[in-house]
């Protein structure tokens, strides 16, 4: 199973890139959990050029072509998406590889719930396979990617993760028993 994890956050550091770097790494055997955290290289959508893509906008979606179901990690910006996140999602809805596909979220923050409100809205619009379950959600903000990390290795986070990993990997597969 190949699962496409895309952070929100442009930054470097970002907490939600951490997150979903420590969801790959307690993916279990036959499970690969792919971090893509490049949003920044995505040219603003422009329907023109959708025919014909540039180049870093073909290799994203392939990648979502390619995977089985996506997991998103998200900042809230000023209550809402942030743009670069919402400018990938429109240069993927005039195709059909998102239509069905498995979508969940994680959040690395103990608020946002505007923007979570607002993702759930267009995650939910261009693939008919979004679910708001699973979802669970860390206090990180603040947090540099280490701690995050370190943070995230602790028993009941270690859990709480793997848990979420499991049901998302039941919803993408509901043939899998993991």
């Amino acid at each position: 199973m190949n699962i496409l994890a895309i952070s929100g956050s442009t930054r470097a550091a970002s907490t939600n890139t951490a997150l979903l770097h420590a969801l790959a790494r307690i993916a279990p055997a036959g499970v690969t959990v792919t971090v893509y955290h490049q949003l920044a290289s995505l040219p603003i959508f422009s329907a023109d050029q959708d025919a014909a893509p540039p180049p870093a906008v073909h290799t994203f979606k392939q990648m979502v072509a390619d995977a089985d179901g996506i997991v998103f990690a998200c900042p809230e910006y000023v209550r809402s998406i942030p743009g670069g996140l919402k400018n990938a999602i429109d240069w993927l809805v005039s195709g059909d590889a998102v239509i069905a596909k498995p979508m969940a979220i994680l959040h690395g923050s103990h608020r946002g719930d505007d923007m979570l409100d607002a993702l759930r809205v267009v995650l939910s619009t261009v693939s008919s396979a979004f679910s708001a379950t699973p979802f669970v959600r860390f206090a990180l903000i603040g947090k540099s990617p280490e701690h995050v990390s370190e943070l995230l290795a602790a028993p009941e986070n270690a859990a709480q993760l793997r848990a979420f990993l499991r049901s998302f990997i039941a919803l993408a597969n509901p043939r899998t028993n993991t």
